[in-house]
């Protein structure tokens, strides 16, 4: 089965590995065409940073910095479009926009009526595991069994979306690398991942660049040194079924995923 890949365009002043880099509309169109030739599937646009201690950021200004990169991607590409937010009023106006799914990091818990508008939006969504929220999620986060409680937690948010009229074909979970997870979490999780692609729905695994890398390899003290730990982590997940890998090196993991399903085509045939 094919993995997808989708490419990271952060159109923010403080992302953890490249805030301020692609927060004007022309240098994140320029990047995301760029990551359109690099291979990417679909392309992922996010306006406010969930980063560790993130500070929040206002709708409004969410709005102003993701609506005009994605209206320019629309106009010069047909191919999927994920907006990454936690609120209703910026999904609306992405959608509108030409946005075709909602990565959300709360999995639709963050407003009362994120569910609703999910469902009337009709696209495609993101539920994601996040223990806490942003500013405090990697302050000692604890669990009883990991793996299980993601994975509960999971179940329930995908039947609250059901339940509000998301069609099932529309729904994708994520287990939340790095959010509110020490490395030993992280493995497991990635270890187990059948816990969750065993619950029916596709799963998006993204683990690019992030510090539980670090955690393995304490020379990868910048985002830019965990090219080779976040290529392990995609290959990884596409290993254990996942049908996404979000990243933010899109030619590299693209050709590592080439090369995984053909060592696996091949051993097929031998066998």
């Amino acid at each position: 089965m094919t993995v997808r890949v989708m490419g990271i365009v952060n159109v923010t002043p403080d992302s953890f590995s490249d805030g301020g880099r692609w927060d004007t509309t022309g240098a994140a169109l320029d990047h995301a065409l760029r990551l359109v030739a690099e291979g990417a599937d679909v392309l992922d646009i996010g306006g406010e940073s969930t980063r560790p201690g993130a500070a929040p950021v206002g709708a409004a200004e969410e709005i102003d910095r993701v609506v005009p990169v994605i209206e320019a991607i629309r106009a010069r590409w047909d191919g999927a479009i994920s907006v990454d937010t936690m609120k209703p009023a910026v999904a609306r106006a992405a959608v509108a926009a030409g946005a075709t799914m909602w990565n959300d990091v709360t999995a639709l818990g963050h407003a009362a009526d994120s569910v609703a508008v999910a469902a009337g939006l009709g696209c495609k969504v993101v539920l994601m595991h996040m223990k806490g929220e942003p500013r405090t999620m990697q302050d000692a986060p604890t669990y009883d069994d990991v793996v299980g409680e993601v994975a509960a937690y999971l179940a329930a948010r995908a039947a609250a979306a059901l339940s509000a009229g998301v069609a099932r074909e529309k729904i994708w979970l994520d287990p939340g690398i790095g959010f509110g997870k020490t490395l030993a979490h992280n493995l497991a999780l990635t270890a187990r991942l059948d816990a969750l692609t065993g619950l029916g729905f596709p799963v998006l695994y993204a683990a690019s660049r992030k510090r539980t890398i670090q955690a393995i390899d304490p020379a990868a003290i910048e985002a830019s040194d965990r090219l080779g730990g976040s290529i392990a982590l995609a290959l990884e997940g596409a290993r254990r079924g996942a049908r996404m890998i979000r990243v933010h090196d899109v030619r590299e993991t693209v050709q590592a995923l080439k090369v995984q399903a053909a060592v696996v085509s091949a051993g097929a045939i031998g066998e």
